[in-house]
């Protein structure tokens, strides 16, 4: 049902491996529960033998970061929703049914769910509440957004509703 997508940014090149490896195995319990079909790994240098390596024994895509991360894993992903990560973010407690629940019962025209994001900067959990109530025209680390959604890409024409999940992410 999701595809999950992590994005290693520059900013964690020490501990992007590790940070990784977290959000990889906390998706574990989703792939055997039947709700994480695949995953993407979206890099700014996906050569980089340490990820390519990752990728390969977790059997994740490795793509390129391009202009938008999001866009970049929606062009690879095989499932109808990405569950948008940064790498680090782990999903609490929880998160299963939450996802299981959204992807199952969404309507056609819901095409962003946010998890929260408790450990986020300030600023960036303040623009994430005004979306929330105005409606976004971009893609944040903590969404479930239709891969179909972002074959246009971003950001969206008009702003999308955005449907507020009860899972919470945190950093290990």
């Amino acid at each position: 049902m999701i595809t999950a997508v992590v994005h290693v940014s520059e900013a964690e090149a020490p501990g992007a491996i590790e940070a990784l490896a977290d959000s990889l195995s906390a998706l574990v319990a989703g792939v055997a529960a039947g709700v994480v079909g695949d995953a993407v790994i979206v890099a700014g240098d996906p050569t980089d033998r340490d990820l390519a390596l990752v990728a390969d024994r977790t059997g994740a895509a490795l793509v390129a970061r391009g202009r938008n991360p999001w866009v970049a894993a929606a062009a690879v992903a095989r499932r109808p929703w990405l569950l948008c990560l940064e790498a680090g973010d782990v999903p609490a407690e929880g998160w299963i049914r939450t996802l299981d629940r959204f992807a199952g019962t969404a309507a056609p025209d819901t095409v962003v769910g946010r998890l929260r994001r408790a450990h986020a900067p300030l600023r960036a959990r303040l623009a994430a509440q005004w979306e929330a109530l105005a409606g976004t025209r971009r893609v944040r680390a903590g969404d479930v957004v239709r891969r179909e959604a972002l074959a246009s890409g971003l950001p969206f024409r008009a702003p999308k509703r955005v449907r507020r999940l009860n899972g919470v992410l945190v950093r290990e």
